[in-house]
């Protein structure tokens, strides 16, 4: 039997496109988002995060380009955890955040203004159309976001095109541990207890029964950067953190 493909994955039932279904589970599940990202991850996804970013900051002192003239798109920000670490430690000129779900993009906007980070505007849109001309950013960054794509190939062509020469795009992704020993202890997890735990916190227990499929469909290690050559991304690479439960994928444009 033929693995069922991630972007074929759908929240709740089978009626509406992922795109829609996407929108609302966000929707539902904003006010405890944050909550339930510290739960799962039991807080390890802000290291994760702060990996990603010395990435990008690795990138832009090798190409000898100032952070201060440095653009940034943040696809499927969700409440904007990573486009504030962005903004605060790699000091760029701008971030961008985008997501479908405004609810989350409530929770965003409302962190940005507590903290007077003026130069971080979020705004509803769809990563397989941005609304932003060719070379308008030097990286591109998604954490999390990559498997609820209603087609991945096409949300990196988007993101390639949106790309300075150059450029790079990171993404942050919860992948599957391949050793069998971890891998029955996180099954048991993903599986029963995050559910479990998001539909007491959140009310909406299809939202969290839906991480763990789509975690398991979602294109892993070398498949991932295949897609990201396909639209004609170079230098692609996959850095495994924690036993394999996240996977950092970086590459850049071509010149």
């Amino acid at each position: 039997m033929s693995k069922e493909r991630v972007e074929e994955i759908k929240p709740y039932d089978e009626q509406g496109s992922k795109r829609e279904q996407v929108e609302q589970m966000f929707d539902s599940i904003a006010p405890a988002y944050d909550f339930m990202n510290r739960a799962m991850t039991l807080g390890i996804d802000r290291w994760w995060r702060r990996v990603a970013v010395n990435g990008l900051i690795s990138h832009f002192k090798k190409s000898d380009i100032s952070n201060d003239i440095v653009d940034v798109l943040d696809v499927a920000t969700g409440t904007g955890d990573f486009a504030i670490g962005l903004f605060k430690r790699l000091k760029p000129r701008s971030v961008t955040g985008i997501d479908l779900s405004n609810g989350m993009l409530d929770v965003a906007r409302k962190k940005v203004a507590s903290a007077g980070l003026t130069e971080i505007n979020f705004s509803q849109a769809d990563c397989l159309s941005l609304p932003f001309a060719d070379g308008s950013f030097d990286a591109v960054t998604v954490a999390f976001g990559v498997r609820n794509f209603e087609d991945i190939e096409q949300g990196y062509r988007q993101m390639y095109h949106v790309l300075r020469p150059d450029g790079m795009v990171s993404v942050v992704e919860l992948s599957a541990p391949q050793n069998r020993i971890i891998r029955w202890f996180y099954d048991i997890y993903t599986m029963h207890i995050i559910p479990a735990i998001g539909a007491l916190k959140s009310g909406d227990r299809s939202a969290y029964r839906y991480l763990p499929l789509s975690i398991a469909a979602v294109p892993q290690g070398e498949a991932m950067l295949d897609i990201m050559r396909r639209v004609g991304f170079t230098q692609c690479h996959v850095r495994r953190l924690t036993f394999g439960t996240c996977s950092i994928y970086t590459a850049v444009k071509k010149i």
